[in-house]
């Protein structure tokens, strides 16, 4: 136990400002997402702002790469949850069919494979396969999000889990312990918006 305590003290002393102010940012930004609060967008640029040096000069080059992605979708989030409904109004949480789930992975699987190999034969990447799925699993979750469909916490929990262990790997230790949290609020988020999301549907039967 002391031992654990010593090396949990001494990476808590390597870590950067701006890696605090990354998980800080990134941790307010999925407890309001969680929440179907529109302000985890606002959060979830700046935490991703500070992230992109970071995780770059890890060598974590797909994980940088994906939180310039992020910046955008910080934007497109924000106006998505406004104006995204077919009426230019505020969106619902709907669910997918189980073939478009299948589309999905199908589609994350190719795109690891592919990203995986390039990075393994032209870079000095670390675990570019895992760098990869964890890269572009986030990428089209985030989207999910944007989009307020109801399965995206599930996908979290999977990309949130691996992304653990890369993050230890690489002796981002705060990070590491934000997606542990990350993994139990996603758990939260997708029994409140399935809440959420069966609450409206059987408002919207009473309606008629």
């Amino acid at each position: 136990m002391s031992a654990m305590l010593t090396e949990l003290s001494s990476a808590w002393a390597a870590t950067s400002n701006i890696e605090v102010i990354a998980v800080a940012f990134g941790l307010l930004y999925i407890i309001f997402a969680a929440k179907e609060n529109i302000w985890c967008w606002p959060a979830g640029f700046v935490g991703t702002g500070t992230s992109i040096y970071l995780f770059w000069d890890g060598s974590l080059y797909m994980e940088s790469a994906l939180n310039v992605y992020y910046l955008a979708m910080a934007i497109v989030g924000w106006w998505q949850w406004q104006y995204g409904s077919r009426e230019k109004s505020t969106l619902e949480i709907r669910s997918l069919l189980v073939k478009e789930h299948v589309s999905i992975i199908l589609l994350i699987a190719v795109l690891t494979l592919i990203s995986g190999y390039l990075l393994s034969d032209n870079t000095d990447a670390v675990l570019p396969y895992l760098d990869s799925f964890t890269t572009w699993s986030a990428v089209i979750t985030t989207w999910m999000v944007a989009r307020k469909i109801l399965e995206n916490w599930l996908y979290w929990i999977v990309i949130n889990s691996a992304s653990i262990y890369l993050y230890i790997d690489r002796g981002f230790l705060l990070y590491a312990v934000l997606f542990a949290l990350y993994v139990v609020i996603a758990i939260f988020g997708y029994r409140q918006w399935r809440y959420n999301y069966r609450y409206a549907k059987s408002s919207a039967k009473q309606m008629v």
